[in-house]
């Protein structure tokens, strides 16, 4: 049985005596399998225990990419913050960089700047392109760890992507707006910020199948590319309802709630539900109201705890077994706001 603890060191972990240990790692005849399996757990706390030891005192730089509308990357960066006094006993410093709108050169920029000055570790939201594949796939070589949120970059040499499941929530999407609908025929408003945001593409993609093969009597209405942000996105809709187009429904993958409700409302149109995505300060607000029906919620809190813990076992400062896992996708009505984002947002 491989191990590097001493005799005695395991027999007072496992509460054996030294001869009964000697010959449960020696292999000899006539040990229980109860009194192996204690001497087997004794070597993995003495391991876990070793670990703890070593990590005690060690400081983490990681950089923080993050490209979103500032209401979605405030809550980001709360998230992280709120979570890094548990990664104790590492210590986990963050460095930001959260923007809007960033080109593909300012975010491959950033990346090259991280791999020349250094970095234990990179959380970064940015657009599936070649181009940024390539600048994680470098870091990747440099030892650098790249941890994708929300949106992932498959291909990239990523070691992990940390957030919901984008197609479990756009197929629950579909089957929310169904319920609502019933059997009626209409047209869904559909907007996403930037479709090379593949988690936002795989939420479309998803919706868009199971509308096609359950519920074909709705048609999609798509006005995306507004990047979340007000302005260029309520432009987007305005554009789409400009052909009198009657919307019995909206699904919104990226953001931009607001100001697709001002649209709507300046064209006299009431849709009879909208889901969005994600509890920020706008969308509590907006299903207090009643004007949003559903947000489909992940814990950020949970993926950034994920994104650190990733980082922290790729250093080998934590196993991997116990690395905790991307958030589920849980559907928040006015009814069932969290408390602890309810009371954030008064």
């Amino acid at each position: 049985m491989a191990h590097r603890f001493l005799i005695k060191e395991i027999a007072l972990q496992s509460g054996l005596g030294v001869a009964t240990v000697d010959r449960v790692l020696n292999g000899r005849a006539h040990v229980r399998e109860h009194t192996r399996k204690r001497v087997e757990q004794a070597i993995k706390e003495l391991e876990k225990q070793e670990l703890q030891l070593a990590t005690v005192g060690r400081k983490l730089m990681i950089d923080v990419i993050v490209e979103a509308p500032a209401r979605f990357a405030d809550e980001i960066k709360d998230a992280l913050e709120t979570e890094l006094a548990g990664m104790h006993p590492v210590v986990i410093r963050p460095r930001f960089m959260m923007q809007e709108t960033m080109t593909t050169a300012e975010v491959v920029d950033s990346l090259q700047s991280i791999g020349r000055r250094g970095s234990h570790g990179v959380v970064l939201k940015a657009r599936d392109v070649p181009e940024i594949t390539e600048a994680i796939g470098d870091l990747q070589r440099r030892g650098i760890p790249v941890i994708t949120i929300f949106t992932d970059i498959p291909l990239s040499g990523r070691v992990a992507y940390a957030g919901l499941d984008n197609r479990v929530a756009g197929a629950t999407a579909a089957y929310l707006v169904a319920q609502w609908l019933g059997p009626r025929a209409g047209n869904i408003l559909i907007t996403m910020s930037d479709e090379r945001f593949r988690g936002e593409e795989e939420r479309e993609i998803s919706f868009r199948r199971a509308l096609r093969t359950r519920y074909p009597q709705l048609t999609l209405i798509d006005a995306s590319g507004g990047h979340g942000l007000d302005t260029p996105t309520e432009k987007r809709v305005l554009n789409v309802l400009a052909t009198d187009t009657k919307i019995a429904a909206v699904y919104s993958m990226g953001g931009g709630n607001v100001a697709i409700l001002r649209a709507l409302e300046a064209q006299q149109q009431s849709p009879i539900c909208f889901i969005g995505h994600d509890l920020d300060r706008d969308n509590v607000r907006l299903l207090r109201e009643g004007k949003v029906q559903a947000i489909l919620h992940h814990d950020l809190r949970q993926d950034m705890r994920s994104a650190c813990q990733h980082i922290i076992c790729f250093h080998k400062l934590l196993p991997a077994s116990t690395v905790s896992p991307s958030s589920s996708v849980v559907v928040v009505t006015p009814e069932n706001i969290p408390a602890h984002i309810a009371s954030r947002f008064r």
